[in-house]
């Protein structure tokens, strides 16, 4: 195996990880954990200065296991019960007692959230305090990355912000294209690919489980119903794709304890990235290669996207993770490259602009949206219909192409930001 074919192995292994809950209220009940155990006992109080897009990803969603939305219980339960050594998962040993014990935390008064005046999107700052103890952990530009640790005034960890934001490439990550993206997923050996089943595993799970229950807004349950006059959803593979990955979004943003395959710090985006590909490969009775590089080439896809992109942005998620799926689709339709192309085109010149409004039930109709879009684009490249340089955002480099929609996503969309967090936080 090549250094560079490694490379990207590794960043997949990275970006794609298993999570409980939206990532980031999580990460905020990680960074509490994490600076709870520094303190070595229950914190008496807990100060926390999180940046907007972490206060706006965090004010409307369900935490898993608790019946409850917003951060005061997902800071409590990461002092309470959370272990920072589970990362996303750092909840998951929540039960009703924990919850009990949450509630009365949270009556003390005795968690102070702040809004942090910085630049960075994603961007957690936690002080403990017990007696004369104090600690202070802070994670940022990744929801699970400590750049400060202390303990007692004692400084362990201090790792200085570039300021350029989580969209900076590190140093030794590959630099990928899309051309790049799909030699790998099609010419790297299956055995080297294999784990990414895994995101089929526990995201369609999660999507059978919400599909017998009551989540959320009921989506993908709701879609799956053929009672109203006209049938406008039939029994077909596109609303198993848009169902199905609804679906798992409307037991995620509900709060279900269940874990999902996450991408570049996503659940959502996990889900967009999985459940089109499983769901058209059980109708149509794929072989493991077309699922496992079809994966390969709608998570890599994400991966390369988000780059650009940054982990938080004014742009939904959804319009990058069903970009990916929707280049997975088209290979599973017969697509080559050429026709892969095209299709990103058109997913670009469809939904570049969907805003992000914050992590809450809904977000499984964007998703729906997404993934309804990134069928029709895969269709229109297969019968050889792109959009074209003379149309909008569009260029002939398709590199360029997801170059200006992410522009558009990470600076464009700063003051629809700002506005978002402040009708938000004003209504």
């Amino acid at each position: 195996m090549n250094t560079e074919t490694q490379k990207i192995i590794n960043l997949i292994k990275q970006e794609v990880i298993p999570a409980i809950g939206c990532t980031e209220p999580i990460a905020v009940s990680l960074c509490t954990a994490k600076a709870t155990e520094l303190l070595g006992e229950k914190p008496e109080k807990i100060e926390l200065f999180l940046s907007a897009n972490i206060i706006k990803n965090a004010m409307g969603v369900g935490i898993p296991g608790t019946g409850m939305i917003g951060l005061p219980i997902a800071v409590a339960l990461g002092a309470l019960i959370g272990k920072s050594e589970y990362q996303l998962e750092v909840l998951k040993e929540c039960n009703n007692e924990a919850v009990e014990n949450g509630k009365k935390y949270i009556d003390e008064n005795r968690i102070f959230i702040n809004l942090k005046d910085t630049k960075e999107k994603l961007f957690i700052e936690v002080h403990c305090s017990a007696g004369d103890k104090t600690s202070c952990a802070i994670i940022a530009t990744n929801h699970t990355h400590y750049i400060y640790l202390e303990e007692n005034g004692k400084v362990l960890l201090k790792e200085e912000l570039s300021g350029n934001n989580d969209n900076e490439e590190k140093s030794d990550a590959p630099v990928l294209t899309l051309r790049k993206v799909w030699d790998f997923a099609m010419e790297t050996p299956l055995d080297d690919i294999r784990f990414i089943l895994e995101t089929k595993k526990l995201n369609d799970s999660v999507s059978k489980e919400s599909l017998k229950n009551n989540f959320g807004h009921q989506i993908g349950r709701i879609m799956n119903k053929s009672t109203y006059k006209g049938n406008f959803f039939a029994d077909s593979t596109y609303t198993h794709i848009v169902s199905r990955t609804a679906a798992a979004c409307d037991a995620r943003m509900a709060g279900c304890s269940m874990a999902v395959m996450s991408n570049s710090g996503s659940g959502n985006q996990g889900i967009s990235a999985t459940m089109p590909i499983v769901a058209y490969c059980d109708d149509y009775n794929c072989s493991e290669e077309q699922l496992i590089r079809a994966l390969t080439l709608s998570h890599l896809t994400v991966i390369y996207i988000k780059q650009s992109l940054g982990r938080l942005s004014a742009l939904c998620g959804c319009v990058v993770a069903a970009t990916g799926s929707a280049c997975g689709l088209t290979y599973l339709l017969g697509g080559d490259y050429n026709k892969v192309e095209k299709t990103v085109k058109n997913m670009a010149a469809t939904l570049t602009g969907m805003l992000c409004d914050g992590a809450k039930p809904s977000c499984a109709l964007k998703v729906a949206s997404g993934v309804s879009s990134a069928v029709l684009c895969s269709m229109l490249a297969m019968e050889d219909q792109g959009v074209t340089k003379d149309e909008g955002i569009i260029t002939d480099s398709v590199d360029d192409s997801i170059k200006n929609m992410t522009l558009i996503g990470r600076e464009g969309m700063m003051t629809t930001d700002e506005l978002v967090l402040h009708i938000m936080t004003h209504k």
